[in-house]
């Protein structure tokens, strides 16, 4: 069964669990998969409490990126007044929040989409700078938005395509970090390709940074708290039909 997150009524809690009792409202992310489904076992440990005025459809969508986008601009590398970064994907579910989210840190944002109409999106979600890579050069523009000093960090979720140009675009001790694929595999790096100038390279997961319970509940407390005071905005586009074990459902993007 599919999806990696969901929000749900709790029906009934094993022995030895208190934070969490019937009839509480809960999110997960990340693990295990199966939220496309009327009911669903987690692990109690994973199950995150919902404030009561925050949007249960909201929650549902946002636990996974808005988690993922935060141990990326505050535990991966510490976004920070001053700092410029480039988020590829500018638009996309993701990047959407990391751009917001490095905006209201103080950055400058770039954001790299394929489309004019991404392009608007990223605009709006907080892209001081938007390069239609579909029709000019990232890497060029990038050294052409930063007087050619390159970035402190770059987001890259698309992997092989832009992986080699993501490095050219930082500065000296700059922080590639690799925490998506949707091209494919990017090809491997020497040593030398990041020792030049002093790069960091990582590829993170949600996982490792949301270890123990409290470093979970922290991460949603920040999202949430983000969300209720306006620094991010939540895309709930579409409504999707879905048959699942006999009923109709609905699951959203």
């Amino acid at each position: 069964m599919t999806g990696v997150e969901g929000v749900g009524e709790v029906t009934a809690v094993g022995p030895g669990f208190s934070e969490i009792k019937v009839g509480d409202l809960v999110a997960y992310a990340g693990y295990p998969m199966g939220s496309y489904a009327q009911e669903h076992i987690i692990p109690a440990a994973k199950a995150i409490p919902v404030p009561p005025s925050f949007d249960p459809i909201v929650a549902a969508s946002i636990m996974t990126k808005g988690m993922t986008a935060r141990y990326l601009v505050r535990k991966c590398f510490k976004v920070e007044t001053g700092h410029t970064v480039l988020i590829h994907a500018a638009a996309g579910g993701t990047g959407s929040l990391l751009c917001q989210w490095a905006n209201a840190l103080g950055a400058t944002v770039i954001g790299t989409v394929s489309t004019k109409e991404k392009a608007r999106q990223a605009k709006e979600d907080g892209c001081h700078h938007v390069i239609l890579y579909t029709e000019e050069d990232f890497v060029s523009r990038v050294q052409e938005i930063t007087s050619g000093k390159g970035v402190e960090v770059v987001y890259d979720s698309v992997g092989k395509d832009t992986f080699e140009g993501s490095l050219a675009c930082l500065k000296a001790r700059g922080y590639m970090v690799s925490f998506g694929q949707s091209s494919g595999t990017p090809d491997p790096v020497p040593l030398s390709a990041i020792a030049a100038r002093s790069l960091f390279l990582t590829r993170p997961s949600l996982k490792d940074y949301n270890v123990t319970r409290d470093e979970l509940l922290q991460a949603a407390r920040e999202v949430f708290t983000n969300v209720a005071s306006g620094v991010l905005h939540v895309h709930v586009n579409h409504t999707y039909p879905a048959l699942v074990s006999g009923f109709t459902s609905s699951f959203r993007s």
